[in-house]
């Protein structure tokens, strides 16, 4: 198999499977490529040669490509089905997956307003964006119940006790939360310092600052 991934320091959806693969012990080949979205840069013409998406992550299994992240974690679920990356209970899997696809197609100012952004460390933008943006706001309310509720259910330390695609899945959020030092409740803040303990997220981690690779567009607060 091969993975392929964005900047390590700024591509959230590309963390998602690469963490869900290497904590499962499925063994890939990592592809990483430099965020370049305009036409004709390498990125591009590299991944619309395997996937009309042009985006990333793209996963390449014996040839057939899966793109979008969340595609790719229901393709391993099934592929590694000995793996268990769902939930074995029937309804905290139906949960999972569905705070998994909220998740996907929502929290856009979240999302938006906070961008991953591994090797800074921005409290007084998080502060003020907070104060200036309701909607944010209430993104980071609702992820903060969202959290408590399954951590209060399951008992932890993950999301639903064994690490699952819903961790993974969360864990760029896990980074905002310590960049932007977003408030969260008890409950979340350790999750947060779990997630972000992981040996696996800390390779990641490493990788990231190892980059050096400042994106103009993906600072929106600072400067080179």
């Amino acid at each position: 198999m091969q993975l392929y991934i964005g900047n390590k320091n700024y591509s959230s959806w590309s963390l998602r499977p690469w963490l869900l693969m290497t904590h499962a012990g499925i063994a890939f080949e990592e592809k990483r490529l430099r965020l370049e979205w305009e036409d004709g840069s390498t990125f591009k013409t590299t991944l619309l040669a395997i996937a009309p998406s042009g985006r990333v992550p793209l996963l390449v299994d014996e040839g057939f490509a899966v793109w979008d992240s969340l595609a790719i974690a229901e393709y391993l679920a099934e592929r590694f089905a000995d793996k268990r990356l769902w939930p074995s209970d029937t309804k905290a899997r139906a949960r999972a997956r569905s705070i998994c696809a909220e998740m996907h197609s929502g929290f856009s100012e979240l999302r938006s307003t906070f961008g991953m952004n591994i090797e800074a460390s921005l409290p007084e933008v998080g502060e003020r964006m907070l104060r200036e943006n309701a909607s944010a706001a209430r993104d980071l309310k609702r992820i903060d119940a969202m959290w408590y509720e399954a951590l209060q259910a399951s008992g932890g330390p993950f999301l639903f006790g064994d690490f699952s695609i819903a961790d993974a899945y969360f864990a760029p959020v896990c980074t905002r939360i310590r960049t932007y030092a977003l408030p969260v409740g008890t409950r979340a803040q350790e999750y947060t310092r779990h997630v972000l303990a992981l040996p696996v997220f800390r390779e990641w981690e490493a990788g990231a600052l190892a980059e050096h690779d400042f994106l103009v567009e993906d600072e929106p607060y600072r400067k080179r």
